[in-house]
């Protein structure tokens, strides 16, 4: 593992009364003005540039007295995009607008054909489609051929052949003029939201009082966040916005309920919090179940309901992570039987019978972080046969990837050089998921990595740690803990600050089997510092450590220290 110190930029407009710690780390996010760290509202970028989005406010009004019908996704980003669109759109003025999200066990991903053939039950005129849609050329045909009209809001990359959907939103369609491309599922269907007010109140047909779509903005940074896009200015706005009105108590019931099952405090939530403890509870829904249960927790309009609901929530994620600590020890003798760690593949292929569908992408992610290259973990296709089942024939894959592959564009390259072998994929740069036949398993991951060879070396594979420097000795304090905490929101593409220092180990303890418990000084100082190092207490031992840390604030008994969180140790 190899620590490399972010660079600065030279030419930043900065005032003389911001705090150097602050210049520095905004220097080093590539921020070059303070207009770039203006969050209100007005900063937002117009809705007017996004393709389509005029057509698809007008689209919407004019099935204001029909049945409209919102096709979601079974992750946070998919769950709060439904949640969103059913909101906004009653809000707005829609009389008959409904929700259906696809069980991954039973009809798989995006609006299919078999999806549509449920649909069709409800009798919709309109189907709306968010965070999903853009891959689903049959799904649209089926639904055009039953007389169903089909708003896309997406935000996945496009395939070569587009749906023929009625109007198509999605900031990543070529020649799209909008200025961000990172908008997630939740951030397009509330721009659609804006267009759609706009349109309605040209006309004078806003209800009234008319409807502040900004209290759907704690949805939309829930969904922003937990989706991991970049966080560029624009989706900070939205994200800062959202937390804001978490902050002040003004959001929705569930989403308190839900920070409430994770035992955190909503008056101190930041955007990791939306990340690591809220994200996963409402992600666990569709990864064991049905993505329903999170969307009704969003949707409910009392504390009581939200709460009954979140509970169940946070049962299915201590499931989930009694699942992913099983699979993640098989993938772990998996790598055992590989060849040496110098001479791993370029990109892992890991399958064990019996693994589950709806938690191969975790599974994915932590073993990428251990090996610092893209892995696909694949589980049978249980489409038909229930949660974590499968029908023998199919393989399902979820991939994660590292900087510097785009692993949506690897699996694109797979298929066109090696026709027939995927069955059909879709993705971002650093996520995708496919699916192919499992008896080609062997045949896909030879393929990958002669394609991984065109994209990167095993020199540009080795583990790389991001820091911001070493911290002087005075800015080790809870001031400059406070300014980092408040600087963000801190997420994806806008790394929370890490630091890497020398320390001496003062006095230590193991707390919860696997976590170490730490007061550090620094050589020639006798100061000390509290740190936490989660599931590293195998440096139990040494006395001196080079430590990755964030600088984060602790709260005990009402009172507030700086406390170093130790991302990664080594012996000094």
């Amino acid at each position: 593992m190899e620590i490399l110190r972010r660079e600065r930029i030279a030419e930043c407009d900065f005032p003389e009364t911001m705090h150097p710690l602050l210049r520095q780390v905004f220097a080093q996010r590539r921020i070059r003005s303070t207009d770039e760290l203006v969050y209100g509202l007005d900063a937002l970028l117009p809705p007017d540039a996004l393709g389509g989005i005029d057509a698809a406010a007008g689209l919407l009004a004019e099935h204001f007295d029909k049945r409209i019908l919102v096709i979601g996704d079974f992750d946070a980003d998919g769950a709060t995009s439904t949640a969103v669109a059913l909101l906004g759109l009653r809000a707005l003025g829609a009389r008959k607008v409904d929700f259906l999200v696809p069980d991954r066990f039973r009809f798989g991903y995006g609006l299919t054909p078999e999806i549509v053939a449920l649909a069709v039950t409800r009798e919709p005129d309109l189907i709306v489609t968010v965070d999903n849609g853009i891959s689903s050329v049959a799904g649209v045909a089926a639904a055009r051929a039953n007389g169903i009209r089909v708003l896309v809001t997406d935000h996945h990359l496009p395939d070569a052949t587009l749906p023929a959907a009625d109007v198509i939103v999605n900031p990543n369609l070529p020649g799209d003029a909008f200025p961000s491309k990172m908008l997630a599922g939740v951030g397009v269907m509330f721009y659609v939201l804006l267009a759609l007010r706009k349109h309605l109140r040209e006309r004078n047909a806003l209800p009234q009082p008319e409807p502040n779509l900004a209290e759907l903005l704690d949805l939309v940074a829930l969904g922003t966040v937990a989706d991991v896009v970049p966080l560029d200015h624009n989706n900070r706005v939205l994200v800062e916005q959202g937390l804001r009105r978490i902050r002040a108590g003004r959001c929705r019931p569930g989403i308190l309920a839900l920070i409430e099952v994770a035992r955190r405090s909503h008056a101190q939530l930041g955007a990791a919090d939306l990340g690591f403890a809220v994200g996963p509870r409402l992600n666990a829904a569709g990864r064991l179940e049905d993505m329903s249960i999170g969307i009704e927790c969003l949707l409910a309009d009392n504390s009581g309901r939200a709460r009954q609901l979140a509970s169940q929530l946070d049962q299915l994620n201590r499931d989930r992570r009694d699942i992913e600590q099983q699979m993640q020890e098989e993938a772990l003798a998996s790598l055992d039987q590989l060849i040496s760690a110098e001479n791993l593949p370029l990109a892992l292929c890991l399958h064990e019978a019996g693994w589950h569908q709806g938690v191969v992408g975790i599974v994915a992610s932590r073993i990428k972080d251990r090996v610092h290259r893209p892995v696909i973990a694949f589980a049978a296709d249980g489409l038909g046969d229930g949660p974590g089942g499968g029908n023998g024939g199919l393989l399902k894959g979820s991939a994660r990837s590292v900087p510097g592959v785009h692993i949506r564009d690897v699996l694109d390259a797979v298929a066109t050089r090696h026709g027939g072998l995927i069955e059909k994929f879709g993705g971002h740069a650093m996520a995708a998921g496919l699916s192919l036949a499992a008896n080609r398993l062997e045949e896909f991951s030879i393929a990958l990595n002669e394609e991984m060879a065109r994209w990167i070396s095993p020199d540009e594979l080795r583990g790389v740690l991001r820091s911001d420097g070493e911290l002087p000795a005075e800015h080790l304090c809870l001031e400059c803990a406070e300014l980092l905490r408040d600087a963000g929101p801190w997420g994806q593409g806008f790394p929370e600050p890490m630091f890497d220092g020398t320390f001496e180990i003062r006095d230590r303890r193991i707390v919860g089997d696997r976590h170490l418990k730490l007061r550090l000084g620094l050589p020639g100082n006798a100061a000390v510092l509290e740190a936490i190092a989660f599931n590293q207490a195998q440096f139990d031992a040494v006395t001196h450590v080079r430590a990755v840390y964030r600088l984060g604030v602790n709260e005990w008994q009402g009172r507030r220290t700086p406390q170093l969180v130790i991302e990664h140790l080594f012996p000094a």
